[in-house]
């Protein structure tokens, strides 16, 4: 009983900012509601709003875009990395220590970074464009890569995450398959193929469903450096929902909006949770 009253306090923490959101904004899901007149109620109309508008949709494409952008050419050059500085020498493990930096500094403080390396007038960037006789280039405000741009900057920022768990994968393979498959005359392609690889999809499921629901939620990067733009062309689905709530004061539809990404985020997270339990199983 005593170990149940210690657990009271964290109970009632995770009740009040965990789990009465979500039953909260589910439940206003129903209503049309601008924080001034009454919330009505409008059964699924917030919903099928959704789904009717264009601007919905674009938005949608822009995230599949940003978010698959942001995945693959995290886990490539993650995975790049983690093969490359898997040794124990002193320059691998200072190279990793500067890759991984850029995983615990903030999103606000990269977003500000990465404004002034891309500023098409001042930016570092744009000066050793000059120097090499290139035009600077408006990352930022040209529509047509700009997306491409926070992607970048995202995929900088992240890097050191992926690599760290690719790390972990490879180095819990035994060494043993790889010396048993030199002696054979196995060569490097090979041994990845045939055992590296392998070995590495459980640990390759797991960093795709982490990143992607990562890259889902990525709404500081486009608040700070874009605002959604130029032309919408930036607006993920995380600010869409903040432009709704806190721009048009559409709190129903923002809930409404809210509750498909939650729902998106559950299926993510319980296909892991059966992917892996169905390679355990079977490894067992």
């Amino acid at each position: 009983m005593i170990g149940y009253a210690l657990l009271l306090p964290s109970l009632f923490l995770f009740l009040l900012f965990y789990l009465y959101p979500i039953v909260y904004s589910f439940y206003l899901s129903f209503y049309e509601w601008d924080l001034v007149t009454p919330a009505r109620p409008v059964g699924l109309g917030n919903y099928r709003e959704l789904f009717r508008s264009s601007e919905f949709l674009d938005t949608i494409g822009t995230t599949v875009k940003f978010s698959g952008g942001v995945v693959l050419l995290t886990m490539i050059i993650g995975l790049l990395l983690a093969l490359f500085l898997n040794n124990r020498t002193k320059l691998a493990a200072f190279l990793r220590a500067c890759i991984f930096t850029s995983y615990v500094v903030s999103w606000v403080a990269v977003s500000l970074l990465w404004i002034w390396l891309l500023d098409p007038q001042y930016g570092l960037i744009s000066y050793l464009f000059r120097l090499v006789g290139l035009a600077p280039v408006n990352w930022l405000g040209d529509h047509r890569i700009a997306l491409l741009s926070l992607v970048l900057v995202t995929v900088w920022k992240i890097i050191g995450y992926a690599m760290i768990i690719f790390l972990a994968g490879l180095q819990s393979i035994n060494q043993d398959y790889y010396e048993a498959t030199a002696l054979d005359g196995a060569t490097v392609w090979q041994q990845f193929r045939y055992i590296t690889w392998p070995l590495l999809v459980p640990t390759t499921v797991f960093l795709l469903i982490t990143l992607t629901i990562t890259s889902f939620q990525g709404f500081d990067i486009v608040k700070i450096m874009t605002q959604g733009g130029p032309v919408y062309s930036t607006t993920i689905y995380v600010y869409y929902v903040y432009e709704q709530a806190f721009n048009f004061f559409k709190l129903g539809k923002a809930s409404a909006a809210v509750t498909i990404f939650f729902n998106l985020i559950l299926l993510l997270t319980l296909f892991q949770y059966i992917y892996l339990r169905r390679k355990l199983s079977n490894g067992a």
